[in-house]
């Protein structure tokens, strides 16, 4: 993960020298082309492989005409790791290493999903190494239940616990008549908060979009030139503090942010072209995911967010900021509640296992 966690240091800072050797970036910037050419490629058979490309246009019209099967595609992947193996470390300064290492991982993931759409079964954690370069955490049971037991005691009651979250977190559900309101205000919020620490593209954009009939209660689709389109989900009912976390995961300082620096600082910056294509079952889903989340409690630290809640988005949701049950969304409820649904411990209708 340290190529990974380099690159987004690359992406948010982009104090990068301008003396850098130039003897493997031909070799490099001409392997990538070849890279976008196979992941495209490979969409004909994956149809949810490819989540976003805004490279150049002859090489997706190249694909579409070419249609390679999977055998072929597998076997010029293949070929392409030992291309970028003969470059070898030692003719690279640290940022064409860590670029080197960045393809390297591409491909890995590429050929995993090659192997998986033939037919091939791994353990699971193996599929997430070799997809994701991770896996999850080993937690027991004991972990777990010290968290269902903290709900437990904060939520009160008796009967079934899951029944008991859902009849909690139903009194904060935003009415369909409400939701563009409470969005537009939370989304401005994330924006806001997000431009005081990161400096954006000046033609960055975005537009939100109300769908139904989707498995996910919210995505967002990077469209190039630093705009975005955010879908939510109305067929789910949106609890009151989806509000921010979709404003932030999916825009400020999420998704969106993280794909408008990305196309502004690799792909325009540095000419790293394989980053103008996001392969959905790669590398970059993890980091991508994992600083959507991280980016709600940058945006809003402590008690910030609770306190915005209350003070702007119920009202405009219609929902009653006083109540003194509202007071179980601070803290360790807040934390818990998302924790359980994410690990699946409680069941709610707002899940959603990959994107959120």
């Amino acid at each position: 993960m340290k190529h990974w966690i380099s690159i987004i240091s690359l992406v948010f800072f982009a104090a990068c020298s301008q003396q850098e050797q130039a003897a493997p970036v031909t070799d490099l910037n001409s392997l990538a082309r070849d890279y976008l050419f196979l992941e495209l490629s490979m969409g004909w058979h994956d149809n949810g492989h490819v989540d976003a490309y805004f490279g150049p246009e002859d090489i997706r019209e190249k694909a579409n005409e070419t249609q390679l099967p999977l055998n072929e595609i597998s076997k010029r992947a293949a070929h392409m790791h030992d291309q970028i193996d003969a470059l070898g470390p030692e003719t690279t300064e640290p940022q064409e290493s860590m670029r080197i290492n960045g393809l390297k991982g591409r491909l890995v993931a590429l050929e995993t999903r090659i192997a998986l759409n033939a037919g091939q079964e791994l353990p699971f954690d193996e599929e997430s190494r070799r997809l994701f370069n991770s896996a999850a955490p080993d937690h027991n049971a004991a972990y777990f239940e010290n968290i269902l037991n903290d709900i437990d005691e904060l939520l009160g009651g008796e009967g079934d616990l899951s029944e008991r979250v859902v009849s909690f977190q139903e009194q904060f559900v935003i009415p369909p008549d409400r939701l563009a309101d409470v969005f537009d205000a939370a989304i401005a919020e994330c924006r806001r908060r997000t431009l005081l620490h990161i400096d954006l593209p000046e033609n960055e954009s975005f537009s939100i979009e109300y769908v139904n009939d989707k498995p996910w209660s919210g995505y967002n689709w990077y469209q190039g030139d630093a705009r975005s389109l955010i879908q939510i989900n109305t067929d789910l009912p949106i609890f009151i503090s989806r509000a921010v976390d979709l404003g932030c995961h999916e825009g400020y300082p999420g998704h969106h942010t993280f794909n408008a620096l990305l196309e502004k600082n690799l792909v325009q910056g540095k000419g790293w072209l394989e980053f103008s294509l996001y392969p959905l079952f790669s590398p970059q889903s993890l980091i991508a995911e994992g600083s959507g989340n991280y980016g709600i409690d940058l945006a809003f630290p402590g008690d910030e967010r609770i306190e915005f809640e209350r003070e702007f988005l119920f009202p405009l949701a219609g929902l009653d900021a006083a109540s003194e049950r509202t007071a179980l969304l601070t803290g360790a409820a807040s934390q818990h509640l998302v924790a359980a649904s994410t690990d699946g411990l409680v069941a709610t209708d707002a899940g959603d296992p990959l994107r959120l």
